[in-house]
């Protein structure tokens, strides 16, 4: 795939009931790069329309049956996002004008010319790229997202760029390692910015925050009245990535039954709508992301061992925090010109204690906790430089990075406990924000202190 090279294949339903015609566009859209399904008349087009979804309808505006204005009123209707070009004599040019206020996307009067034809074909493929884009764009201001940069001079960061920088330009599947909050999506979009794809959709979607109910209609798209509650047709993440890459953050967290649906996927490079009864290609870089251990969960059988394989082509462990403390003060610069873009002083923005206590912290957050912890001091300091004094309450001198043999001898259970209760106390006793930060579930962290209460009343 060459950069910048448009995507011109399209799904195209072609209804016309001049038999020549029909033998004609069974050959030539083909030959064009497109996927065409070819009715007699508007009836037909209509079933057709009902069974699946298509990028583009070229139609004859008049049919037995259904007319051609019928039929692009009833597309529109179930998948809004359908292009229509109608075809018409020159004798019925008012009617295709009417045909354009109805949304057709253009027409062109019999007999038309192949050339013709593909060029107007070209622009719905080049109106369906611009949408994905769109969308894609619409999806990542959505998240609020801060620039692309890998920022740390160790070792293990230099490792990391290496292997970006070889595994970039390639189209391989590339599974990112690493704990919670370490940074493993700002690696997937390096992955992408420096890959031929850079200047198509990057999409970026968490698999646990998903609900089980929904994941197959998110990823792969639904039709209209596929499901109760689908009210309109809606393009899935994959097909919004057509021509990029999409970030399959947490992919353990997928259920068994979407495991497979996803491999199926990743083998074919095909989708299919839920509601729709064909497949369709989609041109798409999946780069996936993970804190949990898949081995493991494939030996316990929660991960298909055939999935693992095939994401797992080339792999970027992304290191803890704790691991790279000398990137601390470069990060935490970093970020406060994030949370402070127009405030560039020219002296050190942090004081030499500022410094200690955030290289002091063990950062089970990993870069999410320095983030908060920088938005935080941020806020509370007027004017740099920042202080001790302005970060939160947990980096309190009699806090920093605890000595466990001061703890005195202690079970694996009670080290576990400790963690939990650590995690609760910074975040303020939020559950879902400490589970987030301990890479568990939120069920898993009220096991836990279950257990806790156990503990205590048998003590």
């Amino acid at each position: 795939m060459k950069k910048n090279e448009p995507l011109k294949k399209l799904r195209i339903l072609f209804a016309d009931d001049e038999a020549p015609l029909q033998d004609v566009m069974s050959l030539e859209l083909p030959r064009m790069g497109h996927e065409v399904t070819v009715c007699p008349d508007g009836h037909t087009a209509a079933a057709a329309l009902d069974l699946n979804t298509y990028d583009c309808m070229i139609v004859d505006l008049d049919m037995p049956g259904l007319n051609g204005i019928e039929v692009i009123t009833h597309a529109k209707k179930l998948a809004p996002d359908t292009e229509a070009i109608v075809l018409t004599g020159k004798s019925s040019l008012d009617t295709a004008i009417a045909a354009l206020r109805q949304g057709a996307f253009d027409y062109l009067t019999k007999p038309c010319k192949l050339i013709e034809l593909q060029s107007l074909l070209s622009r719905v493929a080049d109106k369906r790229e611009l949408s994905n884009k769109y969308r894609a764009l619409k999806r990542q201001l959505e998240r609020v997202e801060g620039e692309t940069r890998l920022v740390g001079n160790g070792g293990s960061m230099d490792r990391v760029r290496k292997l970006i920088d070889r595994v970039a330009p390639t189209q391989s599947t590339v599974l990112i390692r690493g704990e919670t909050g370490s940074g493993k999506e700002l690696v997937a979009r390096a992955v992408h910015e420096q890959s031929l794809r850079g200047e198509m959709p990057f999409v970026a979607v968490n698999c646990g925050a998903l609900p089980e109910t929904l994941i197959e209609s998110e990823l792969f798209g639904h039709r209209k009245g596929a499901f109760t509650g689908a009210e309109e047709h809606r393009v899935g993440l994959f097909e919004m990535a057509h021509g990029g890459t999409i970030f399959l953050d947490e992919i353990g967290e997928l259920p068994k039954a979407m495991q497979a649906k996803l491999l199926r996927v990743l083998e074919s490079g095909e989708i299919r709508r839920v509601g729709d009864n064909e497949s369709f290609e989609v041109d798409v870089r999946a780069v996936c992301a993970t804190h949990r251990d898949l081995e493991e969960m494939v030996h316990e059988g929660d991960f298909r061992e055939d999935l693992m394989f095939r994401i797992n082509t080339f792999e970027i462990e992304v290191p803890p925090l704790r691991e790279r403390l000398d990137d601390v003060a470069d990060l935490a610069t970093h970020l406060f010109h994030r949370f402070r873009p127009t405030n560039r002083p020219s002296h050190a923005l942090f004081t030499a204690d500022a410094i200690d206590a955030l290289k002091s912290h063990v950062w089970p957050g990993n870069v999410r906790e320095l983030a908060n912890v920088i938005e935080h001091a941020s806020i509370l300091c007027d004017e740099p430089p920042i202080t001790a004094a302005d970060l939160p309450r947990r980096f309190d001198s009699r806090q920093l990075r605890p000595d466990i043999k001061s703890l005195g001898p202690m079970t694996l259970r009670e080290l576990e406990l400790v963690a939990v209760h650590q995690a609760l106390d910074r975040h303020d006793g939020s559950k879902p924000a400490a589970a987030e930060e301990l890479g568990v579930s939120v069920k898993t962290l009220y096991n836990k202190l279950n257990q806790a209460d156990l503990l205590n009343k048998s003590a």
